[in-house]
């Protein structure tokens, strides 16, 4: 499996399913992901309602 990690965009080849960090390179890209969601650097752009969730699940 080929990855791009949506951090750092590093290219990652022949990565098995079951990689520890997956999407990401590494711990370090998994980590600064995680401190931005806290930081609240990243945001959902449209609220969530019950409605959405079915629709998302159904499709």
């Amino acid at each position: 499996m080929r990855i791009e990690c949506p951090r750092c965009q590093t290219v990652l080849e022949d990565v098995p399913p079951d990689f520890p960090t997956r999407p990401f390179c590494s711990a370090r890209c998994k980590l600064i992901d995680l401190g931005n969601w806290l930081d609240e650097r990243y945001r959902v752009s449209t609220p969530v309602t019950p409605e959405l969730m079915d629709e998302e699940l159904l499709n």
